[in-house]
């Protein structure tokens, strides 16, 4: 722009200003050009007195591009209010406006407009109209638009082709493909790109390889683009050797290639390979962070999570929601509240709106470390709320003894006719239970099934027990037991166990020993739970017949894990 704007003096001072020629290639240049300024382009546009259509189709084709591509539809407007009349170059720019603003009744009366001007055959226009209609979630009218197409360009089978991609039409937009070749048309990268994406969405790993064998026998030479396309599928699959062999043979690797295979160890839990990719990956980009970071959270490798996070941040990479969801699930499991809370400072003043995703886990990391009141200010913040939401805050209330208020919010919740799930009555079963709310308890669990509807599984029937047998009811706990539909796992009797020993019921524990050491032998916290128990009943031979028996199975006791954070970063010491 700085060479034009002296150039456009020039044009004024040698009285050219008048030569609608000479002004349409400025207000060209400068609404198409990347180099342009689309702004400085309209205000030259203004001082004409009368734009001619060339000038018009400039302003729209900048600003169907643009961040307000509304303004294409506008000046389309103001065009046709004008009298001057829209040609082929014209519709295509203001469909995908149309289609950008999701403007589906202004794109039909452009269609309307089309048919009268008599431009329905231009196969330009008809390409455009494929793709609005598409965009606009009519694929019915996009499909019916293509078998109107009677010179079908190789555009023209890319955008049904893609439609039907985007919209999961997995046999739809292969059959699309086989008559594209039948007819002798040659697909391209774009083609390829599409097909294989629909792959990856329906995991057809067979019907992918056919189409990377058919590249490969017709020696069709493949952007870096289909290269990456096939290494996600093959990723998408499982198939790492496969996936290796494709990211081994590309030539010019991108960001993405490098992105895509780390992703591929990282989903797969495979720690160091992940980690020797991504420590190779010449320049990496907020995405290629976000699967190591993952890949870390889900081993449990929550430290090494926090020091990425922190790389990320000193390399000024601006975090994304997805970064943030990790490095809060990594604050909870290290019970870091101070980075959480610096997070929640982040995303406060730099998302405008957070997703609800995001607000999730905003509430689990505060509810988790042990800030409830603030969890719950975050909770009731949020515009719009899921059954996550709900579920998660039920949770936290739970884990901090706050019953009442979890039954609060489930009639809250209820009320506002959301259906609860098995999840949601895990966490008010449990809520009652650390609160002692036996009758409360009684009454949710039966609502389960009459009420609710939500079938009962194991996890409930241990809460129920558990919460029955801390109130000393243990008959009650028994005969449930014995009502249960599955059988009864380690969860469920070392429920009652615990109810034992906070009772000093020594009989029905020694009763429940024996069916908790045949599921869980090997559990070095059951033996420590029941030895406990003896002691505490000062039962001093038992308690030396426990540890016997732990010897004699090579079992230990559980090494605690202790973490202290010094200057920002979180360290962990085995006790």
């Amino acid at each position: 722009m700085r060479q034009i704007m002296p150039l456009h003096a020039q044009i004024i001072l040698h009285g050219l200003a008048h030569k609608t020629l000479t002004l349409g290639k400025l207000i060209s240049f400068c609404a198409v050009s990347a180099c342009g300024d689309l702004c400085y382009a309209h205000q030259v546009f203004d001082e004409i007195p009368e734009p001619n259509r060339y000038m018009y189709n400039s302003l729209i084709r900048g600003y169907s591009t643009s961040d307000d591509p509304a303004r294409a539809f506008f000046m389309y407007r103001d065009m046709t209010c004008s009298g001057i009349c829209p040609n082929e170059f014209t519709f295509p720019f203001v469909l995908k406006a149309c289609t950008s603003i999701s403007a589906y009744l202004e794109g039909v009366s452009v269609h309307v407009q089309v048919i009268k001007l008599g431009f329905g055959c231009q196969v330009v226009v008809q390409n455009a109209l494929v793709g609005f209609y598409f965009g606009c979630g009519s694929i019915g009218c996009a499909r019916k638009m293509f078998n109107e197409i009677a010179d079908r360009t190789l555009v023209s089978w890319n955008s049904m082709i893609s439609a039907y991609s985007k919209t999961g039409g997995y046999e739809d937009a292969f059959l699309l493909f086989w008559e594209m070749r039948g007819l002798g048309v040659e697909p391209d990268d774009f083609t390829f790109v599409s097909l294989l994406s629909v792959c990856s969405q329906k995991c057809d790993v067979k019907l992918g390889s056919l189409l990377h064998s058919y590249i490969q026998i017709t020696g069709i030479k493949v952007d870096i683009y289909v290269q990456n396309a096939l290494l996600d599928m093959y990723a998408s699959f499982g198939h790492l050797h496969t996936a290796q062999a494709v990211f081994d043979r590309i030539t010019e690797k991108n960001v993405v290639s490098w992105t895509s295979m780390v992703s591929a160890y990282a989903k797969s839990g495979l720690i160091e390979p992940a980690k020797k990719l991504f420590d190779q990956t010449p320049l990496k980009n907020v995405v290629c962070y976000n699967s190591m970071i993952a890949c870390y959270v889900q081993e449990g490798c929550f430290k090494e999570a926090m020091d990425l996070f922190r790389d990320l941040c000193k390399l000024k990479l601006v975090p994304d929601e997805i970064t943030l969801v990790s490095v809060l699930s990594a604050c909870c499991q290290l019970d870091d509240l101070d980075m959480g809370k610096k997070i929640h400072d982040y995303i406060r003043s730099d998302i405008m709106t957070p997703s609800i995703t995001l607000c999730n886990a905003l509430i689990d990391m505060y509810a988790k470390c042990g800030s409830v009141e603030t969890a719950l200010g975050v909770f009731l913040e949020m515009r719009e709320k899921n059954m996550v939401s709900w579920n998660v805050m039920i949770g936290g209330l739970a884990l901090h003894g706050c019953g009442s208020k979890a039954v609060e919010l489930f009639e809250n919740m209820t009320a506002g006719r959301l259906c609860p799930d098995q999840i949601t009555f895990t966490g008010l079963l449990s809520a009652c239970c650390h609160s002692g709310l036996v009758d409360v308890g009684r009454y949710y669990f039966d609502s389960m099934s009459t009420i609710h509807r939500v079938p009962r599984q194991v996890e409930h029937y241990a809460c129920m027990i558990d919460l029955l047998a801390r109130g000393g009811l243990f008959g009650e706990a028994i005969k449930l037991i014995g009502a249960m539909p599955m059988r009864p796992d380690a969860i469920v009797w070392g429920a009652l166990l615990g109810a034992c020993r906070i009772h000093g019921n020594i009989e029905v524990g020694k009763q429940i020993l024996k069916q908790v050491l045949e599921l869980e032998p090997h559990s070095g916290g059951l033996y420590v739970l029941i030895s406990n128990m003896y002691s505490e009943a000062q039962r001093w031979k038992d308690v030396k017949n426990i540890r016997k028996l732990m010897e004699d199975h090579g079992i230990k006791k559980d090494r605690a894990i202790s973490f202290i954070e010094v200057e920002g970063r979180v360290h962990k010491k085995n006790g």
